[in-house]
C-alpha cells in the first residue's frame, strides 16, 4: 500500500504534500524534523492521507493535489478544518 499525505504547519499555515510506502514511520520522521523540507516549519500535523495500491498512482495523486485543481480540491474536501486552522497559499 501507498499512501498520498497532507501535513499543515502550525508555524507558517502552509501544506506539505507527499507519498509513501510507511505513513506512519514517515510521519514520525517529519515531526522529528528529520526531513529538510518540513525541519523549519515544526510543529506540523498529518490533516489527510490516501491509500492507494499502486506506487505509480500514488505518485500521479500526489502531483495532482500539489496544482491548482487539487488544491481546490483540498479547499473543498477539508473546508471544515481549513475554518479552524488557516491555510496560507503559496
Amino acid at each position: 500500500m501507498y499512501y498520498v499525505y497532507i501535513l499543515h504547519s502550525d508555524k507558517d499555515k502552509k501544506l506539505y504534500t507527499g507519498f509513501t510506502d510507511n505513513l506512519k514511520t514517515r510521519v514520525k520522521k517529519h515531526e522529528d524534523g528529520f526531513i529538510k523540507a518540513t525541519k523549519h516549519r515544526r510543529p506540523i500535523r498529518l490533516i489527510h492521507y490516501e491509500g492507494l495500491l499502486e506506487e505509480a498512482d500514488a505518485k500521479r495523486r500526489e502531483k495532482f493535489l500539489k496544482g491548482g485543481k487539487g488544491k481546490k480540491e483540498l479547499r473543498v474536501l477539508l473546508k471544515n478544518y481549513f475554518k479552524k486552522h488557516p491555510w496560507v497559499t503559496e
